[in-house]
């Protein structure tokens, strides 16, 4: 019997190994970071924009301008990226070999 889920989201939740995990603890991390020290004049917003680029720079101009976009644009750069470390991972690990849950 299958398990219940979308398809997509098994195979999100698979491409997420170790290296992704990583990166998106930096990215955490990082966003972290600007949120505290971050004012008026402080150019620490762009370090995370930078570090979930190029996904993110995209998605800032493709989302509507609203006050969350930044921050939304940010945050889906940074899975989308961790989703694509995470199958070039597991496609260098696999090799020339099959994959079985495909």
């Amino acid at each position: 019997m299958p398990r219940p889920g979308l398809p997509v989201l098994r195979g999100v939740r698979r491409a997420l190994g170790t290296a992704a995990r990583i990166y998106l603890t930096g990215c955490a991390l990082l966003l972290g970071w600007a949120i505290v020290t971050a004012s008026d004049e402080s150019m620490a917003a762009v370090v995370p924009l930078f570090a979930t680029a190029p996904t993110s720079v995209v998605l800032l101009f493709l989302l509507p301008e609203a006050d969350t976009t930044f921050l939304l644009s940010i945050l889906l750069g940074a899975l989308i990226n961790a989703v694509i470390i995470g199958w070039c991972a597991r496609a260098l690990r696999r090799g020339n070999n099959p994959d079985p849950a495909s």
